[in-house]
């Protein structure tokens, strides 16, 4: 499948709002609770608490969960609750929260949910350059989103959800260093959290480092763009402000934008504009670097 249908399919599954959690009396996967079953008699009937929900991870199709296969860490259970830890940041177009998934008494996950707004609460709109290789699949959805009407926002807001899902996926996939992709529903996609205990990583912008001290990580920037380009792909909006450094591992994140090298016409022009933020970072933080240099390694790739 082409990184455009993966992008079509994915869009397409998050058009409409995720349905409900059935719940343990109408889920035939909640026998995945027998591990709770006290003296092989009962069930634990506890619901969710203020603040919680069922995961929705019984909810979503195959299509829309990450790669298999699924990581260890990964709590699938249908007997999990997804609990609110708070707001990690906040943005221009979404929000990003910080929740737990555990079955009540276990050790679970911690998960980055980053919640997509609808045109109507978002003071920030994509430039129609990155939808350049992209379509929305039905006319519907289309002339909602011209027309900027309620069902068109909700579109919009998935839409973009949809797409960074797709993304990630497929950087995933291709090696990229980027958060698990866990799942994506609705207008929300839920990603593995990046940071210890339940402080986010901090973004390569935000570090004190300088000089020899970001010699590795820009090896791991250089490396990462090379990687974007075998798979014919730009980020398309790289900075050092969503590249996170956790433990000494650079991890890219923002995805939603991602441009298909061969689609999209300005593809190459994305590419550039990737490789000359970094190095002119890089360059003011005292690394010594040749953007264009760079450049012509990354874009070698593509023959």
């Amino acid at each position: 499948m082409s990184f455009e249908s993966f992008i079509d399919s994915a869009s397409a599954s998050t058009s409409q709002p995720a349905p409900a959690h059935p719940g343990p009396s109408s889920s035939p996967s909640f026998r995945g609770f027998d591990d709770d079953v006290l003296g092989g008699q009962a069930f634990d009937q506890r619901e969710p608490g203020p603040g919680q929900r069922w995961s929705t991870w019984p909810s979503a199709s195959p299509t829309e969960r990450g790669p298999l296969p699924h990581p260890a860490w990964l709590v699938t259970s249908a007997a999990a609750f997804d609990t609110e830890l708070g707001v990690v940041k906040t943005g221009k177009e979404a929000d990003v929260h910080l929740i737990e998934r555990a079955v009540p008494d276990r050790e679970g996950c911690l998960l980055a949910a980053k919640r997509y707004r609808g045109t109507d609460t978002s003071d920030f709109h994509r430039s129609g350059q990155y939808e350049e290789g992209r379509r929305l699949r039905r006319s519907r959805d289309v002339r909602a989103v011209e027309k900027k009407s309620t069902y068109g926002r909700s579109v919009s807001a998935g839409h973009w959800a949809g797409s960074e899902f797709a993304a990630l996926c497929a950087a995933y996939e291709a090696g990229i260093p980027v958060p698990y992709p866990v799942q994506v529903s609705g207008t929300e996609v839920l990603l593995e959290f990046i940071g210890d205990g339940r402080e986010a990583a901090p973004r390569l912008a935000q570090t004190r480092l300088r000089g020899a001290e970001l010699a590795d990580p820009f090896e791991q920037v250089r490396a990462l763009l090379i990687a974007f380009a075998r798979a014919g792909l730009a980020h398309g909006d790289l900075s050092a402000y969503n590249l996170l450094l956790h433990r000494g591992r650079v991890v890219v994140i923002d995805l939603p934008q991602i441009v298909d090298l061969a689609a999209n016409p300005a593809g190459a022009d994305f590419l550039h504009r990737d490789v000359l933020n970094v190095c002119t970072w890089f360059q003011r933080r005292g690394v010594e670097v040749e953007a264009e240099e760079v450049f012509a390694d990354v874009i070698a790739q593509l023959w």
